[in-house]
């Protein structure tokens, strides 16, 4: 294939949405969150503590113009909301400090676990993130509060961005990844490197030149990150109920392997998983116009 027109494997679909049963004109507050991730970023807009539109898109090649784009991405999605509206916004994710229209920032942890209490109940008491360049284990309370929390970031394994560099790599969709690899029918294989995408690349390469499959080596790779990820929350500890935001929660491949190790069934929402962090930091911000600090008009 020529540069020109090889398939970007590793590319997932962006896409942004508005609440039609809200109203922003009604709305007292508009508060915005920004989760500006290694991999992807989301705006979220909140009306009067309602969801009333988000973005999820791919982070850019700098923060600034990565979280503007998603804002811009966000407002396309609504009747008319200018920018000037907004009564508060706060920054989050990897990129936060370089959100140049930002109130305030708040760590992405805690933007997680408000998020997924938002969308997935108040009932959530352990939150698992897979992020594009790191894992996050959480626990919270019946309001959202972090508790306790452990994070690995050493490396990509494991992680968003290291299932985008194996989709790429074997030629699959990234959003085919879990399907495919629930294809192959013989007896789980052997997982492959967990600890370096470097490394799990090279294993992989030797597989397929020794006639694995490319559902069989899919199949390893997506063992082997559930067991990363299982590491982590063991060290943590779960307690039900057990949320999983991010884009890895819509991986089934990695998701139905991990969940028999840990003994639960993960909670289900309706919202896109990838908004949690951004929908948190939204709804702090909201907490801080009912709380009198939102910025003078």
């Amino acid at each position: 294939m020529t540069g020109e027109n090889k398939q970007e494997f590793w590319r997932w679909a962006e896409s942004n949405w508005v609440n039609p049963d809200v109203n922003w004109e009604d709305a007292q507050f508009i508060a915005v969150g920004i989760d500006v991730g290694s991999v992807s970023s989301q705006a979220v807009v909140v009306a009067d503590g309602q969801i009333y539109a988000y973005s999820n898109m791919r982070t850019g090649f700098d923060s600034t113009n990565s979280a503007r784009n998603a804002l811009k991405y966000a407002l396309e999605a609504t009747d008319g909301l200018p920018e000037d509206r907004m009564d508060f916004c706060i920054g989050t994710g990897y990129g936060r400090v370089n959100v140049p229209f930002a109130d305030r920032t708040i760590t992405e942890v805690a933007c997680h676990a408000r998020g997924a209490n938002f969308i997935y109940g108040p009932e959530v008491r352990t939150v698992l993130d897979v992020g594009g360049q790191d894992i996050k284990a959480i626990q919270c309370d019946e309001k959202g509060k972090v508790s306790s929390f452990l994070m690995n970031d050493k490396c990509a394994a494991g992680t968003g961005r290291g299932m985008e560099v194996f989709a790429d790599l074997l030629g699959v969709p990234v959003d085919n990844v879990g399907d495919r690899s629930f294809e192959f029918k013989g007896e789980e294989p052997a997982a492959v490197s967990s600890t370096c995408v470097v490394y799990a690349k090279s294993e992989a390469t030797g597989l397929l030149r020794k006639g694995w499959s490319t559902e069989e080596v899919l199949a390893a790779y997506c063992k082997a990150m559930a067991e990363r990820i299982y590491s982590l929350v063991e060290r943590l500890g779960v307690k039900p109920e057990f949320a999983v935001t991010g884009g890895m929660a819509k991986n089934r491949g990695v998701m139905d392997r991990l969940m028999p190790k840990i003994g639960l069934e993960r909670m289900t929402t309706k919202w896109d998983t990838q908004i949690a962090g951004a929908a948190g930091a939204a709804l702090f911000g909201y907490t801080l116009c009912q709380r009198g600090k939102a910025k003078n008009k």
